[in-house]
């Protein structure tokens, strides 16, 4: 579906883990690397660097987790789990600037960002290539079903809504879910936070932002429960069960 490329700015915000081998530019004992990787862990300032396609001024982004998996001599192979934004080459650069040797990114593989892992949802493009062959040309569906997965995948780990058949067709047509449309909410919804809004049949319908609380959208009678901002359903797939006021 086209529309799934509207999922996109969402995956972009969602947290990263890679795998960066980083070169140490001078000797460093395991002992001295150990600590400064940890003075790493938690928020730290940072600078994009020169050649980077945002604004270079110093943000705040947060490293949650940093573990030296392996080291051969000067290179140190890291795994990083960190908040979105993050540059881990700069990362590289300043814990070699701490550790008063110099360092810089020598490699890096993301293996993760949001729900989408290398474990489960990678698929090279020989792969696309050839399962789409098997399936234009020889109707087996089975490959192309592997590497091309539904959008529902993509959105796994945000809050869910669940929505009636009868509210589906105005969201679609990007109104906002009011309370009475609302059938089933996951718990731990706050204001503002990014949900999904389904139909009974797990079918992705919209991405918007909560106006309300999870409570507050299974104890209320009326209100607007959640903004809609990215519809990925067209209109038309269910029936208009709903009106227009005509002013």
């Amino acid at each position: 579906m086209n529309k799934a490329v509207k999922l996109i700015p969402i995956l972009l915000k969602e947290d990263k883990e890679y795998i960066c081998v980083m070169k140490l530019h001078e000797d460093v004992s395991d002992k001295k690397l150990k600590a400064v990787l940890r003075e790493f862990q938690g928020p730290i300032y940072q600078r994009p660097p020169l050649r980077s396609a945002v604004k270079r001024s110093v943000r705040i982004r947060r490293i949650y987790k940093i573990d030296m998996l392996e080291r051969e001599d000067r290179y140190v192979l890291l795994k990083i789990w960190c908040e979105a934004g993050t540059y881990i080459r700069k990362l590289c650069h300043d814990i070699g600037e701490i550790l008063g040797v110099g360092a810089h990114m020598y490699e890096l593989r993301r293996i993760r960002a949001g729900s989408l892992s290398e474990k489960t949802n990678i698929a090279t493009l020989q792969d696309i290539v050839d399962s789409y062959i098997l399936w234009k040309e020889h109707g087996i569906e089975d490959y192309i079903r592997r590497v091309i997965l539904p959008m529902e995948i993509a959105v796994e780990h945000i809050p869910k809504v669940v929505i009636r058949d009868s509210a589906v067709d105005a969201i679609c047509h990007g109104a906002a879910l009011a309370v009475p449309g609302i059938l089933r909410v996951e718990t731990g919804i706050k204001v503002n936070d990014v949900v999904a809004i389904f139909t009974l049949k797990g079918e992705l319908v919209a991405i918007g932002y909560a106006r309300m609380r999870s409570e507050e959208m299974i104890s209320s009678k009326k209100g607007i429960a959640v903004k809609t901002t990215q519809v990925l359903m067209p209109p038309g797939t269910y029936p208009p069960l709903w009106k227009e006021t005509v002013k």
